[in-house]
């Protein structure tokens, strides 16, 4: 491993397969942040609302590239997002996204990256069990910060917060939690059996 990294020296999945240098750290950090902003944009018809591929996107980002690379995805994401490009939600873009009553969950992905990417450096990530509990963990947090905002950004008791921002997202939640945790394992296996090679 180069010393000319981003900071920190763990192992996840993604060095499996990439020599890590200062260059792969960075394109990695773009590369996540670009998957985010597609995932955004992925729709599945569910009831009570729609499932969108972003949290998905975070939890397998951060897991892949660990902690800090993860978290600074996450953190070029937002302000690819700020700046315009429309990255969001239903391509949404500007600062207004980030203030506005939704702005909680996109900083939440920033600390959900930097939790999911800590327990995938700690070989958390590695099997069903330890990465379901590493997703439904990335996932309690992005709900944690998303409330908090929503609630203080529209003024919300907490039953009127809990009703906006969390109970209709619960089943796509754990659904986008569990998928996860059946990725990234899947794809360790595949790493294991290259090393074996």
């Amino acid at each position: 491993m180069s010393q000319a990294a981003l900071a920190g020296g763990r192992s996840t999945l993604v060095d499996q397969f990439i020599t890590r240098t200062l260059a792969t750290d960075v394109a990695l950090v773009v590369g996540g942040a670009a998957l985010v902003g597609v995932a955004a944009q992925i729709a599945v018809p569910l009831w009570p609302v729609p499932i969108t591929g972003q949290t998905l996107a975070v939890l397998v980002v951060g897991s892949a590239l660990g902690a800090v690379r993860g978290a600074l995805s996450m953190v070029v994401y937002a302000l690819l997002g700020i700046v315009g490009l429309p990255v969001f939600s239903d391509a949404a873009a500007g600062l207004g996204v980030i203030a506005g009553p939704t702005g909680g969950y996109i900083i939440g992905f920033i600390a959900s990256a930097a939790l999911v990417g800590w327990i995938a450096e700690r070989a958390g990530d590695r099997k069903f069990l330890g990465a379901s509990l590493a997703f439904a963990s990335g996932t309690v947090v992005t709900f944690a910060f998303g409330l908090i905002w929503l609630s203080a950004a529209l003024n919300l008791n907490l039953e009127q917060t809990l009703q906006a921002g969390l109970y209709p997202f619960i089943i796509g939640g754990a659904v986008k939690a569990l998928l996860a945790a059946g990725i990234i394992p899947s794809v360790w296996q595949i790493a294991r059996r290259r090393t074996k090679k």
